[in-house]
């Protein structure tokens, strides 16, 4: 029998409906239950394509004797972290205070009957495995702090207290420094640091992207051309695509490697991933002219395309799990794929299966990753390439998240306009892909965060949603200059001024829970340095000095854990030197702005904007002067160079 998750929209939730759980979705009427019942609150946070919380599903939530504990003592509430990111903040600061650790998900909470936290934990399994309280498993920890709420043990209430206390006290920064490019010297040293110089990256396992890493990295070697920045991007981004955490058959980018050599990955994968990543992939061709990485951008966004779309609309994620096994419709057996090159009649088969890292051994639980380990894509794999996807067509495909996301969504759409000044075919997409976002998400004046396919949203949008839209919108009027854009993106960096700042300090959410903004960028790009983007751009294409005023008293107020830590905000600092070296603005006619798009895109300087004009000339101009003028577009780069 379903519990009451089956009347939500959330794909997550809906993943747990037929739990023997009690779950309650989020909503008041929980809240008030417990309350008035004097019970407990166990609050489980996380996400759809999530693999720990499958185990958790499986091991915790669908034991019928965890099941029956929880019924029996507690408020059970169940939370989609990407539909409610508010809530998933503030309860990550919960478990940060009380581990003095980053938390993860599942996300575990207990809370008293008047929902002061004062137990978090990630993945708890049902049985214990040792004395101390961390390795109480479920059924010992559930028991232990239902007994102690029943009898108000005093302890307990103090610490949640304390907790509260600490919550509601919010730190602000000791003092400002002055913003100088002197920043970028400890990042480097920083960057340098957590590099690992063979296999590329900035982590040990489990390693992840760290894409702001790397677009900053390609910044600072654009404006001081350094060396060390460019070593770190190539090789890092040579290293990913080898193949295992980048999917070499379908395309995109899985969630992180669990080893050191991007070989295997979390299988899951996120919009938010593939979106910045390709941006990465299409910035660096643009510098170095790699053309394998013009290609893993294409195929990144060809992926969310083909497999992760509908409607003119993107799917957030999919699954690492298919067929009660993760990795189960990536990975291949040696004999699979070796009878299927030969029926298909491709010459020197075994050779080409070791170039692709396919063994009898196998490099995943027997199995096999396709790899090419000198990172360079052989000719002959477009022919093999539909003989592996077809041997995948035969598999069970990993579950899809079918939520819309405004923040990923706008994510993709920019990249997609950024390689759209190399191939139209993606400008016209992004076109597409943006109308449907803003027809769907933006409703009767209100800006709403997350839907389901083909359903009204219902929750209004965060600080993210704002920045990551107002940035694809100016990338969007930067490459069509349909003043349309720029219209919406004034509209919505105004409302975010007046919903989320507050002298310097931004807010990710303001409704039920008041969370700060992060300034780092974790998950993905912190929400604060895309407005910052957003706003110097208004900034300069409106000539209106009152956004450039709002982006400083922003870099201000984080200046000095700025500049001690850059390495945790690396878009912060690409906005830092924004703002020391000045934009510059090519100014001409639009359909020069349509021919010679790639020519533009191409102009070393990062922090270039575009302008229709009536001229029929290239004319480079700063805040408040024009330097030079060119009727050649191959000169504007150097005239680009010399203004400064």
């Amino acid at each position: 029998m379903s519990n009451r998750l089956a009347n939500e929209d959330s794909p997550y939730l809906q993943q747990h409906k037929n739990n023997p759980v009690d779950w309650w979705p989020w909503c008041e009427e929980a809240f008030e239950r417990a309350k008035e019942e004097n019970k407990a609150i166990f609050i489980s946070i996380g996400y759809s394509s999530c693999h720990w919380c499958h185990v958790m599903q499986e091991s915790v939530f669908e034991n019928q004797e965890c099941a029956d504990i929880l019924n029996r003592e507690y408020i059970s509430i169940k939370v989609d972290r990407e539909e409610r990111p508010d809530i998933d903040k503030h309860y990550q600061e919960v478990h940060q205070l009380l581990n003095r650790r980053a938390g993860g998900w599942p996300t575990s909470i207990f809370s008293t009957p008047q929902n002061k936290p004062f137990f978090a934990g990630t993945y708890i399994p049902p049985e214990s495995n040792a004395g101390s309280i961390e390795g109480m498993g479920f059924k010992e920890l559930t028991t232990l702090i239902a007994s102690k709420v029943s009898a108000h043990d005093e302890q307990l209430y103090k610490n949640a207290d304390e907790v509260e206390g600490f919550l509601n006290n919010i730190q602000h920064p000791k003092e400002a420094t002055v913003l100088k490019e002197d920043f970028t010297k400890n990042f480097m040293l920083q960057a340098k640091n957590n590099f690992d110089t063979k296999n590329g990256g900035f982590s040990i396992k489990p390693k992840f992207p760290h894409a702001s890493t790397l677009n900053t990295l390609l910044t600072i070697d654009r404006l001081y051309d350094d060396k060390s920045a460019k070593a770190m991007v190539q090789t890092s981004l040579d290293a990913m695509k080898k193949g295992g955490m980048y999917d070499l058959v379908d395309g995109g980018f899985c969630r992180y490697s669990t080893d050191e050599e991007w070989i295997v990955p979390h299988f899951e994968k996120m919009l938010y991933d593939n979106a910045l990543l390709s941006g990465v992939y299409v910035d660096a061709y643009l510098s170095y002219g790699d053309e394998s990485y013009l290609r893993v951008a294409k195929e990144c966004v060809d992926f969310w395309y083909n497999f992760m779309s509908e409607d003119e609309l993107f799917y957030s994620a999919s699954d690492a799990d298919s067929e009660a096994k993760e990795g189960t419709y990536f990975t291949y057996t040696y004999d699979e794929v070796s009878q299927a090159l030969n029926d298909a009649k491709i010459d020197d088969v075994k050779n080409k299966l070791a170039q692709m890292s396919v063994t009898d051994k196998g490099n995943f639980k027997g199995k096999n990753i396709v790899r090419f380990e000198n990172s360079i894509i052989p000719e002959w794999f477009e022919d093999v390439k539909p003989i592996l996807a077809q041997l995948r067509s035969k598999k069970e495909y990993p579950f899809i998240d079918k939520k819309i996301q405004t923040s990923w969504s706008a994510m993709m759409i920019n990249s997609m306009f950024k390689l759209g000044s190399i191939d139209t075919k993606y400008k016209e997409r992004a076109i597409k892909h943006l109308e449907k976002l803003l027809n769907t998400m933006f409703l009767n004046g209100t800006l709403y965060h997350t839907t389901l396919i083909h359903k009204k949203p219902k929750i209004e949008a965060f600080l993210e949603d704002y920045a990551f839209l107002s940035q694809a919108l100016l990338t969007a009027y930067k490459h069509t200059q349909d003043e349309v854009y720029l219209v919406y993106a004034h509209r919505f960096v105004n409302k975010a001024l007046e919903e989320f700042y507050d002298k310097g300090v931004w807010n990710f959410s303001v409704g039920e829970f008041i969370t700060q903004a992060e300034t780092s960028d974790n998950t993905y790009t912190s929400s604060i340095s895309v407005m910052l983007d957003a706003l110097l751009t208004i900034g300069t294409l409106l000539e209106d000095e009152k956004y450039t005023h709002f982006a400083f008293k922003t870099m201000e107020y984080n200046s000095y854990e700025l500049g001690r830590k850059p390495i945790y905000a690396p878009y912060m600092l690409t906005q830092v030197l924004r703002h020391l070296k000045g934009d510059r603005v090519v100014k001409t006619s639009l359909e020069n702005i349509d021919i010679n798009s790639f020519t533009l895109a191409k102009i070393n300087y990062p922090f270039v904007l575009l302008k229709e004009s009536e001229n029929n000339d290239y004319t480079v101009c700063g805040e408040k002067s024009c330097f030079a003028q060119t009727l050649n577009v191959e000169d504007v780069n150097s005239l680009v160079i010399n203004s400064f």
